[in-house]
């Protein structure tokens, strides 16, 4: 491995930061991956991949951050039983319970 050394503006350095914090990865391992994908003359990204990207740059699809994805590996709840959960009488549909976690549109 070879070592590189960049200099960045804080406010371009903040946004690496903040873009590592999102993919849940090191702003090194991170530039280090931008870097590879950009060089690599084999890598043509697929359509899921470039669907990804689009996605990503609108700001339309994140990545769980590491405390989410603990919870998700330690859920212990089976599709079913979530299914069962939300199909009781009486329950509010899923759509009411995360418009309600959303709160009050400003």
């Amino acid at each position: 491995m070879e070592t590189l050394t960049l200099e960045l503006s804080p406010e371009l350095y903040q946004k690496l930061k903040e873009e590592a914090g999102r993919t849940g990865q090191s702003a090194e391992t991170l530039v280090a991956q931008w870097v590879a994908e950009r060089l690599s003359p084999l890598a043509v990204p697929s359509e899921r991949e470039r669907a990804i990207a689009v996605l990503r740059d609108a700001g339309l699809l994140t990545e769980l951050g590491p405390e989410l994805k603990r919870l998700a590996r330690e859920s212990s709840a089976t599709l079913e039983e979530v299914s069962a959960a939300l199909s009781r009488p009486g329950s509010k549909p899923l759509s009411e319970i995360i418009l309600e976690q959303r709160g009050p549109k400003d």
